[in-house]
């Protein structure tokens, strides 16, 4: 049985996206990070913003993004931006809103954009959002 020269190339080339991707997967390379617990979230915050001590942290239902609160006031959004957490500490231009029980906080941020939170009291975040001052 012959096989033309281009189905084995496509077939070889086939074969080896699949072994790269397997390899990638193994790795965990490229996933998107999780917060699965409160102490890694205050992990990902100190990373974020150096001596974020939070006393209150909401995580999301999925586990993909968190807000934490300091006792002065100031509130840091997480949310996955690659393979990592990317971190930022909301403004007064800072927004929130609730959509059929989701916390939608938009950080007034055109790179970092909106984030989406499943919480347990997104009301309580919500009041907290629209309440900080600069």
């Amino acid at each position: 049985m012959d096989l033309p020269p281009a189905l084995l190339q496509f077939l070889g080339s086939l074969v080896a996206i699949l072994a790269l991707a397997a390899f990638a997967r193994t790795l965990k390379l490229g996933s998107e990070p999780r917060i699965a617990s409160i102490d890694e979230a205050r992990r990902a915050a100190d990373e974020a913003v150096s001596g974020f001590d939070p006393i209150k942290i909401g995580l999301d239902d999925d586990g993909r993004s968190a807000l934490l609160m300091e006792a002065e006031g100031r509130i840091l959004l997480l949310r996955p931006h690659g393979s990592h957490l990317a971190g930022r500490i909301l403004t007064a231009a800072a927004s929130a809103r609730i959509e059929e029980g989701t916390l939608i906080v938009d950080t007034a941020e055109k790179r970092y954009g909106a984030a989406r939170l499943r919480l347990a009291d997104p009301s309580a975040w919500m009041q907290a959002i629209e309440a900080i001052e600069d």
